[in-house]
């Protein structure tokens, strides 16, 4: 990444919240954007006062591989390249595990793990060709750590982290790399009803959650989180070519994240001498 060859991006979910922070600071930057969206009219509204003529603005349903395809095609024929893509459409879904309908589970893996995969199997072709690029995927500190009524989303971004993770290992065979971003708490739009979901009933038994539902939409503007730093921080990792495959955003992130790694290593020593019962003796 030089000054004088601007760097190409895919990021997806770019109409509010940390992807169009993103967008915006690396147009003022001066890189090649494709910034996909459900809503390109949205996008434009807040990019004014942006100087977009390094955006390409891509209406798209992330769950149509083929409309995905096509995306990618307008993005290299627009751009002649691409360098780095950012995975970070996606959307909170804030119920109990019993309260989950079928079709809340189906559309959430639609966007957090199938609409993943199509821009994947779009890029890395173009990736492996050129011996190169990078995958940023935006997870969150649930998809490393679980709280009650969160289960839904948590596994989305469990799956997310088991595809990084793997997909990892497969791109730095030809030069490839691939980093997960893991925010906490983001003073953006997320604790709204604009990108939380509720069940559209709810069953007696759950009032915790109830209550928690309710001190997280009043949680909205006192998040710790910066999306500007966010984005900052994204754009950091691109360039620096380097860093670890996850990275923590968020001095709440790195707490929730430390205190489920001490937790995991008090379960596995617990379970440690049932454990070890369990294989065939040794000859």
């Amino acid at each position: 990444m030089t000054a004088t060859t601007p760097t190409t991006w895919f990021v997806t979910g770019t109409s509010r919240g940390l992807g169009l922070e993103l967008v915006k600071q690396l147009l003022e930057r001066g890189d090649n954007v494709a910034a996909t969206t459900r809503s390109t009219d949205r996008l434009l509204r807040a990019l004014d006062g942006v100087n977009t003529d390094r955006l390409l603005a891509v209406a798209l349903d992330l769950t149509a591989a083929d409309a995905v395809d096509a995306a990618v095609r307008r993005t290299i024929d627009r751009f002649d390249g691409l360098d780095v893509v950012v995975n970070n459409a996606g959307y909170g879904y804030l119920a109990a595990v019993e309260e989950t309908t079928d079709q809340a589970a189906r559309q959430m893996f639609d966007v957090q793990i199938f609409g993943v995969w199509n821009v994947l199997r779009s890029v890395l072709p173009i990736f492996r060709s050129r011996h190169g690029g990078h995958i940023i995927n935006v997870s969150s500190v649930l998809g490393l750590t679980a709280m009650p009524g969160w289960g839904l989303y948590c596994a989305g971004k469990f799956a997310l982290e088991g595809l990084s993770e793997s997909l990892a290992a497969e791109v730095s065979e030809f030069g490839g790399k691939v980093t997960i971003v893991e925010p906490g708490y983001f003073r953006t739009d997320f604790l709204t009803t604009d990108s939380l979901a509720l069940p559209d009933t709810t069953t007696q038994g759950y009032e915790s959650i109830r209550e928690m539902t309710h001190n997280h939409l009043e949680l909205q503007g006192s998040q710790l989180g910066d999306p500007v730093k966010g984005a900052a921080a994204i754009i950091a990792i691109a360039a620096s070519k380097e860093g670890p495959l996850r990275q923590l955003l968020g001095s709440d992130s790195y707490v929730y994240a430390t205190a489920k790694v001490s937790a995991l290593t008090a379960d596995f020593e617990a379970g440690r001498e049932l454990a070890l019962t369990t294989d065939h003796p040794q000859t």
